[in-house]
Protein backbone atom coordinates (compact mmCIF):
# COMPACT_ATOMS: atom_id res chain seq x y z
CA UNK A 1 0.00 0.00 0.00
CA UNK A 2 1.25 3.49 -0.86
CA UNK A 3 1.85 5.62 2.25
CA UNK A 4 -0.67 8.39 2.71
CA UNK A 5 0.15 12.03 2.19
CA UNK A 6 -0.37 12.50 5.94
CA UNK A 7 2.68 10.33 6.63
CA UNK A 8 4.73 12.48 4.25
CA UNK A 9 3.47 15.66 5.91
CA UNK A 10 4.60 14.26 9.27
CA UNK A 11 8.13 13.92 7.90
CA UNK A 12 8.09 17.63 7.09
CA UNK A 13 6.84 18.52 10.56
CA UNK A 14 9.63 16.56 12.26
CA UNK A 15 12.57 18.08 10.40
CA UNK A 16 14.64 21.00 11.63
CA UNK A 17 16.26 21.62 8.21
CA UNK A 18 14.88 22.57 4.83
CA UNK A 19 11.67 20.88 3.76
CA UNK A 20 12.45 19.50 0.30
CA UNK A 21 9.84 18.08 -2.06
CA UNK A 22 11.57 15.97 -4.74
CA UNK A 23 9.56 15.50 -7.93
CA UNK A 24 10.24 12.42 -10.08
CA UNK A 25 9.71 12.36 -13.85
CA UNK A 26 6.23 11.01 -14.64
CA UNK A 27 7.58 7.72 -16.01
CA UNK A 28 9.66 6.90 -12.95
CA UNK A 29 8.29 4.64 -10.21
CA UNK A 30 9.65 4.87 -6.69
CA UNK A 31 9.65 1.21 -5.72
CA UNK A 32 11.99 -1.80 -5.72
CA UNK A 33 11.86 -3.67 -9.02
CA UNK A 34 10.15 -0.74 -10.76
CA UNK A 35 12.70 2.04 -10.32
CA UNK A 36 14.73 3.51 -13.14
CA UNK A 37 18.11 5.18 -12.77
CA UNK A 38 16.70 8.48 -11.47
CA UNK A 39 14.51 6.85 -8.81
CA UNK A 40 17.47 4.78 -7.62
CA UNK A 41 19.58 7.92 -7.31
CA UNK A 42 16.81 9.82 -5.48
CA UNK A 43 16.40 6.86 -3.12
CA UNK A 44 20.10 6.98 -2.29
CA UNK A 45 20.19 10.75 -1.83
CA UNK A 46 16.96 11.39 0.10
CA UNK A 47 17.65 13.05 3.41
CA UNK A 48 15.79 13.85 6.59
CA UNK A 49 12.86 16.16 5.98
CA UNK A 50 12.54 15.17 2.33
CA UNK A 51 9.42 13.86 0.62
CA UNK A 52 9.58 12.18 -2.78
CA UNK A 53 6.54 12.53 -5.03
CA UNK A 54 5.62 10.72 -8.22
CA UNK A 55 2.95 8.59 -9.81
CA UNK A 56 1.88 5.63 -7.65
CA UNK A 57 4.00 2.49 -8.15
CA UNK A 58 2.44 -0.95 -8.47
CA UNK A 59 4.07 -2.19 -5.27
CA UNK A 60 5.20 -0.67 -1.96
CA UNK A 61 7.57 2.28 -2.35
CA UNK A 62 11.12 2.22 -1.04
CA UNK A 63 11.19 1.75 2.72
CA UNK A 64 12.51 4.40 5.04
CA UNK A 65 11.75 7.34 2.73
CA UNK A 66 8.61 9.47 2.82
CA UNK A 67 6.68 9.13 -0.44
CA UNK A 68 3.50 10.88 -1.54
CA UNK A 69 1.63 9.73 -4.66
CA UNK A 70 0.69 12.32 -7.25
CA UNK A 71 -2.91 12.22 -8.36
CA UNK A 72 -3.19 13.91 -11.74
CA UNK A 73 -5.58 16.84 -12.02
CA UNK A 74 -8.20 15.82 -14.56
CA UNK A 75 -8.75 18.94 -16.58
CA UNK A 76 -8.44 19.71 -20.30
CA UNK A 77 -4.68 20.17 -19.99
CA UNK A 78 -1.74 18.29 -21.45
CA UNK A 79 -0.52 15.17 -19.65
CA UNK A 80 2.43 17.07 -18.20
CA UNK A 81 0.26 19.94 -16.95
CA UNK A 82 -2.10 17.45 -15.32
CA UNK A 83 0.88 15.88 -13.56
CA UNK A 84 2.24 19.29 -12.52
CA UNK A 85 -1.22 20.20 -11.25
CA UNK A 86 -1.22 17.12 -9.03
CA UNK A 87 2.20 18.04 -7.67
CA UNK A 88 1.03 21.62 -7.04
CA UNK A 89 -1.80 20.29 -4.87
CA UNK A 90 0.77 18.53 -2.69
CA UNK A 91 2.89 21.69 -2.56
CA UNK A 92 -0.05 23.72 -1.31
CA UNK A 93 -0.74 21.14 1.41
CA UNK A 94 2.83 20.52 2.52
CA UNK A 95 4.35 23.98 2.00
CA UNK A 96 7.93 22.88 1.24
CA UNK A 97 10.89 25.24 1.32
CA UNK A 98 12.18 23.99 -2.02
CA UNK A 99 11.07 21.96 -5.03
CA UNK A 100 13.68 19.71 -6.67
CA UNK A 101 12.46 18.52 -10.08
CA UNK A 102 14.38 15.81 -11.91
CA UNK A 103 15.11 15.87 -15.62
CA UNK A 104 11.91 17.51 -16.85
CA UNK A 105 12.21 21.17 -17.91
CA UNK A 106 8.53 21.16 -18.88
CA UNK A 107 7.48 20.09 -15.38
CA UNK A 108 9.81 22.68 -13.82
CA UNK A 109 8.32 25.48 -15.93
CA UNK A 110 4.76 24.39 -15.14
CA UNK A 111 5.43 24.24 -11.40
CA UNK A 112 7.19 27.61 -11.45
CA UNK A 113 3.92 29.12 -12.68
CA UNK A 114 1.72 27.09 -10.33
CA UNK A 115 3.93 27.62 -7.25
CA UNK A 116 5.58 31.03 -7.86
CA UNK A 117 6.77 31.57 -4.27
CA UNK A 118 8.64 28.26 -3.89
CA UNK A 119 12.27 27.98 -5.07
CA UNK A 120 12.55 25.54 -7.97
CA UNK A 121 15.64 23.41 -8.67
CA UNK A 122 15.89 21.53 -11.96
CA UNK A 123 18.34 18.60 -11.86
CA UNK A 124 19.44 17.52 -15.34
CA UNK A 125 20.55 13.91 -15.84
CA UNK A 126 20.69 13.98 -19.65
CA UNK A 127 21.59 16.28 -22.51
CA UNK A 128 19.24 19.26 -22.14
CA UNK A 129 19.60 20.10 -25.83
CA UNK A 130 17.37 17.13 -26.59
CA UNK A 131 14.71 17.91 -23.98
CA UNK A 132 11.33 19.48 -24.53
CA UNK A 133 11.40 23.21 -23.71
CA UNK A 134 15.21 23.20 -23.47
CA UNK A 135 16.29 22.48 -27.06
CA UNK A 136 16.95 26.05 -28.14
CA UNK A 137 19.27 28.64 -26.58
CA UNK A 138 16.28 30.88 -25.86
CA UNK A 139 14.49 28.08 -24.01
CA UNK A 140 17.56 27.34 -21.89
CA UNK A 141 18.06 31.04 -21.16
CA UNK A 142 14.49 31.16 -19.87
CA UNK A 143 15.03 28.04 -17.73
CA UNK A 144 18.13 29.60 -16.21
CA UNK A 145 16.09 32.65 -15.22
CA UNK A 146 13.17 30.86 -13.57
CA UNK A 147 14.90 27.88 -11.92
CA UNK A 148 18.19 26.95 -10.31
CA UNK A 149 19.86 24.55 -12.75
CA UNK A 150 21.94 21.64 -11.44
CA UNK A 151 23.77 19.23 -13.76
CA UNK A 152 25.02 15.77 -12.82
CA UNK A 153 28.29 16.30 -14.70
CA UNK A 154 30.44 18.95 -16.30
CA UNK A 155 29.46 17.53 -19.70
CA UNK A 156 25.76 18.16 -19.02
CA UNK A 157 26.58 21.65 -17.75
CA UNK A 158 28.55 22.41 -20.91
CA UNK A 159 25.63 21.30 -23.05
CA UNK A 160 23.22 23.59 -21.19
CA UNK A 161 25.40 26.67 -21.73
CA UNK A 162 26.34 25.76 -25.31
CA UNK A 163 25.47 28.21 -28.11
CA UNK A 164 26.44 31.12 -25.83
CA UNK A 165 23.65 30.55 -23.31
CA UNK A 166 24.16 32.76 -20.26
CA UNK A 167 23.14 30.81 -17.17
CA UNK A 168 24.44 29.75 -13.78
CA UNK A 169 24.60 25.94 -13.82
CA UNK A 170 26.02 24.09 -10.84
CA UNK A 171 27.37 20.54 -10.93
CA UNK A 172 26.39 17.91 -8.37
CA UNK A 173 27.49 14.40 -9.39
CA UNK A 174 25.53 11.22 -8.98
CA UNK A 175 26.43 9.13 -5.97
CA UNK A 176 26.93 5.62 -4.68
CA UNK A 177 26.19 4.15 -1.27
CA UNK A 178 29.57 2.50 -0.90
CA UNK A 179 28.62 0.92 2.42
CA UNK A 180 25.89 -1.18 0.80
CA UNK A 181 27.84 -2.48 -2.20
CA UNK A 182 28.63 -6.20 -2.22
CA UNK A 183 32.17 -7.05 -1.10
CA UNK A 184 34.75 -7.94 -3.70
CA UNK A 185 35.70 -11.63 -3.64
CA UNK A 186 39.28 -12.73 -3.12
CA UNK A 187 39.22 -14.37 -6.53
CA UNK A 188 37.05 -12.74 -9.21
CA UNK A 189 35.43 -14.76 -11.98
CA UNK A 190 37.01 -14.86 -15.42
CA UNK A 191 34.03 -13.03 -16.83
CA UNK A 192 33.41 -10.10 -19.15
CA UNK A 193 30.26 -8.24 -18.15
CA UNK A 194 28.05 -5.72 -19.95
CA UNK A 195 25.34 -4.22 -17.71
CA UNK A 196 22.96 -1.59 -19.04
CA UNK A 197 20.35 -0.95 -21.68
CA UNK A 198 20.83 -3.37 -24.57
CA UNK A 199 20.69 -0.80 -27.35
CA UNK A 200 23.06 0.37 -30.07
CA UNK A 201 23.79 3.65 -28.25
CA UNK A 202 25.23 1.68 -25.34
CA UNK A 203 27.49 -0.36 -27.63
CA UNK A 204 25.81 -3.69 -26.90
CA UNK A 205 26.58 -4.99 -30.38
CA UNK A 206 30.21 -3.87 -30.06
CA UNK A 207 30.51 -5.95 -26.88
CA UNK A 208 29.14 -9.02 -28.66
CA UNK A 209 31.45 -8.51 -31.65
CA UNK A 210 34.48 -8.27 -29.38
CA UNK A 211 33.47 -11.38 -27.46
CA UNK A 212 33.08 -13.27 -30.73
CA UNK A 213 36.79 -12.79 -31.34
CA UNK A 214 37.99 -13.15 -27.76
CA UNK A 215 36.13 -16.11 -26.24
CA UNK A 216 37.43 -18.77 -28.67
CA UNK A 217 40.99 -17.75 -27.78
CA UNK A 218 40.37 -17.83 -24.01
CA UNK A 219 38.09 -20.80 -23.28
CA UNK A 220 38.32 -20.31 -19.50
CA UNK A 221 36.56 -16.92 -19.86
CA UNK A 222 32.82 -16.26 -20.12
CA UNK A 223 30.72 -13.24 -21.10
CA UNK A 224 27.38 -12.02 -19.77
CA UNK A 225 25.01 -9.22 -20.72
CA UNK A 226 22.51 -7.95 -18.17
CA UNK A 227 19.80 -5.59 -19.35
CA UNK A 228 17.04 -5.03 -21.83
CA UNK A 229 15.77 -2.23 -24.03
CA UNK A 230 14.49 -0.37 -20.95
CA UNK A 231 14.22 -0.74 -17.21
CA UNK A 232 11.73 -3.24 -15.82
CA UNK A 233 10.76 -6.88 -16.38
CA UNK A 234 8.18 -5.95 -19.04
CA UNK A 235 10.73 -4.45 -21.44
CA UNK A 236 9.74 -5.22 -25.06
CA UNK A 237 11.58 -7.41 -27.54
CA UNK A 238 12.90 -4.79 -29.95
CA UNK A 239 14.21 -5.42 -33.48
CA UNK A 240 17.70 -4.62 -32.16
CA UNK A 241 17.42 -7.28 -29.46
CA UNK A 242 15.97 -9.81 -31.88
CA UNK A 243 18.87 -9.26 -34.23
CA UNK A 244 21.46 -9.39 -31.45
CA UNK A 245 20.28 -12.64 -29.85
CA UNK A 246 21.58 -15.07 -32.51
CA UNK A 247 24.86 -13.17 -32.74
CA UNK A 248 25.30 -13.33 -28.97
CA UNK A 249 24.49 -17.03 -28.92
CA UNK A 250 27.01 -17.72 -31.69
CA UNK A 251 29.64 -15.67 -29.81
CA UNK A 252 29.02 -17.48 -26.54
CA UNK A 253 27.58 -14.44 -24.78
CA UNK A 254 24.82 -15.13 -22.22
CA UNK A 255 21.92 -12.67 -22.46
CA UNK A 256 20.39 -12.55 -18.98
CA UNK A 257 17.79 -9.88 -19.67
CA UNK A 258 16.55 -7.35 -17.15
CA UNK A 259 17.62 -8.06 -13.57
CA UNK A 260 16.93 -6.24 -10.28
CA UNK A 261 19.55 -3.73 -9.26
CA UNK A 262 20.99 -5.87 -6.46
CA UNK A 263 21.56 -8.71 -8.92
CA UNK A 264 23.42 -6.33 -11.24
CA UNK A 265 25.66 -5.14 -8.42
CA UNK A 266 26.45 -8.70 -7.33
CA UNK A 267 27.39 -9.54 -10.92
CA UNK A 268 29.69 -6.50 -11.05
CA UNK A 269 31.31 -7.53 -7.79
CA UNK A 270 32.03 -11.00 -9.17
CA UNK A 271 33.15 -10.21 -12.73
CA UNK A 272 36.81 -9.50 -13.46
CA UNK A 273 36.07 -6.95 -16.21
CA UNK A 274 33.07 -4.68 -16.76
CA UNK A 275 32.76 -3.11 -20.21
CA UNK A 276 30.96 0.21 -20.80
CA UNK A 277 31.32 0.69 -24.59
CA UNK A 278 28.87 3.56 -25.04
CA UNK A 279 28.56 5.24 -28.42
CA UNK A 280 26.38 8.07 -27.20
CA UNK A 281 27.84 10.76 -24.93
CA UNK A 282 27.10 9.45 -21.44
CA UNK A 283 25.69 12.30 -19.35
CA UNK A 284 27.27 10.69 -16.29
CA UNK A 285 28.12 6.99 -16.57
CA UNK A 286 26.45 5.36 -13.57
CA UNK A 287 27.18 1.81 -14.74
CA UNK A 288 30.88 2.60 -14.83
CA UNK A 289 30.79 4.13 -11.34
CA UNK A 290 28.91 1.14 -9.92
CA UNK A 291 31.44 -1.25 -11.47
CA UNK A 292 34.26 0.84 -9.98
CA UNK A 293 32.62 0.76 -6.57
CA UNK A 294 32.37 -3.02 -6.85
CA UNK A 295 36.11 -3.25 -7.56
CA UNK A 296 35.98 -4.42 -11.17
CA UNK A 297 38.47 -3.46 -13.85
CA UNK A 298 36.58 -1.10 -16.17
CA UNK A 299 36.90 -0.66 -19.92
CA UNK A 300 34.97 2.38 -21.17
CA UNK A 301 34.62 4.61 -24.18
CA UNK A 302 35.68 8.27 -24.20
CA UNK A 303 32.12 9.48 -24.73
CA UNK A 304 30.47 12.18 -22.67
CA UNK A 305 31.30 12.20 -18.97
CA UNK A 306 32.80 8.70 -18.77
CA UNK A 307 36.41 9.96 -18.60
CA UNK A 308 35.43 12.31 -15.76
CA UNK A 309 33.99 9.40 -13.78
CA UNK A 310 36.54 6.68 -14.60
CA UNK A 311 39.59 8.92 -14.65
CA UNK A 312 42.89 7.07 -14.95
CA UNK A 313 41.60 3.98 -13.13
CA UNK A 314 40.24 2.32 -16.29
CA UNK A 315 41.20 1.61 -19.88
CA UNK A 316 39.50 3.18 -22.89
CA UNK A 317 38.51 1.91 -26.32
CA UNK A 318 36.40 3.14 -29.23
CA UNK A 319 33.34 0.85 -29.56
CA UNK A 320 33.42 1.32 -33.32
CA UNK A 321 37.07 0.27 -33.56
CA UNK A 322 36.74 -3.47 -33.04
CA UNK A 323 40.47 -4.15 -33.20
CA UNK A 324 41.11 -1.56 -30.49
CA UNK A 325 38.37 -2.89 -28.21
CA UNK A 326 39.59 -6.47 -28.61
CA UNK A 327 43.20 -5.42 -27.96
CA UNK A 328 42.30 -3.58 -24.73
CA UNK A 329 40.21 -6.49 -23.44
CA UNK A 330 42.96 -8.99 -24.25
CA UNK A 331 45.45 -6.79 -22.40
CA UNK A 332 43.38 -7.20 -19.24
CA UNK A 333 42.49 -10.86 -19.79
CA UNK A 334 46.17 -11.79 -19.95
CA UNK A 335 47.31 -9.62 -17.03
CA UNK A 336 45.70 -10.56 -13.71
CA UNK A 337 47.91 -8.22 -11.60
CA UNK A 338 46.86 -5.29 -13.80
CA UNK A 339 43.19 -6.18 -13.38
CA UNK A 340 43.60 -6.37 -9.61
CA UNK A 341 45.44 -3.05 -9.40
CA UNK A 342 42.87 -1.34 -11.62
CA UNK A 343 40.02 -2.69 -9.51
CA UNK A 344 41.60 -1.42 -6.31
CA UNK A 345 42.25 2.02 -7.80
CA UNK A 346 38.72 2.16 -9.20
CA UNK A 347 37.16 1.36 -5.84
CA UNK A 348 39.28 4.05 -4.19
CA UNK A 349 38.16 6.62 -6.76
CA UNK A 350 34.51 5.60 -6.33
CA UNK A 351 34.68 6.80 -2.72
CA UNK A 352 34.81 10.35 -4.12
CA UNK A 353 31.18 9.82 -5.16
CA UNK A 354 30.03 8.26 -1.88
CA UNK A 355 26.57 9.22 -0.63
CA UNK A 356 27.87 10.75 2.58
CA UNK A 357 29.95 13.31 0.69
CA UNK A 358 27.49 14.07 -2.10
CA UNK A 359 24.48 14.29 0.20
CA UNK A 360 26.22 16.96 2.29
CA UNK A 361 27.12 18.91 -0.87
CA UNK A 362 23.48 18.70 -1.91
CA UNK A 363 22.28 19.97 1.48
CA UNK A 364 24.60 22.99 1.29
CA UNK A 365 23.58 23.61 -2.31
CA UNK A 366 19.90 23.65 -1.34
CA UNK A 367 20.59 26.13 1.46
CA UNK A 368 22.49 28.40 -0.91
CA UNK A 369 19.72 28.31 -3.52
CA UNK A 370 17.03 29.18 -0.96
CA UNK A 371 19.12 32.11 0.33
CA UNK A 372 19.67 33.43 -3.20
CA UNK A 373 16.02 33.01 -4.08
CA UNK A 374 14.83 34.97 -1.08
CA UNK A 375 17.06 38.03 -1.12
CA UNK A 376 19.69 38.11 -3.81
CA UNK A 377 17.31 38.35 -6.74
CA UNK A 378 19.40 35.92 -8.80
CA UNK A 379 16.38 34.25 -10.36
CA UNK A 380 13.65 36.04 -12.28
CA UNK A 381 10.09 34.89 -12.86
Amino acid sequence: MVPSTTVAETAFQETTGLKVLTVLPPRERFAPGEAGAISLLVQRMAGRGEVVVGLPPDGPPFAGISFAPVQRVFRPFSRINRYAGGVARLVRRMKPDLLEIHNRPDVALALRKLCPTVPVVLVLHNDPCGMRQARTPAEREKLGQVAAIVAVSEWVRSRFVSQDVKACVRVLPNSLDMATLPPSPVQRENRLLFAGRVVADKGADAFVAACEQILPKYPDWQADMIGADRFGPDSPETPFLSGLRPKAQAAGVHLRGYQPHDVVLNAMAAAAIVVVPSRWPEPFGMSALEAMGCGAAVVASHKGSLPDVVGNTGLYADPDNLAELVSVLECLITDAPLRQAMGQDARQRAWLFDNTLVREKRRLLHQDIVRQWRWKGTFQA
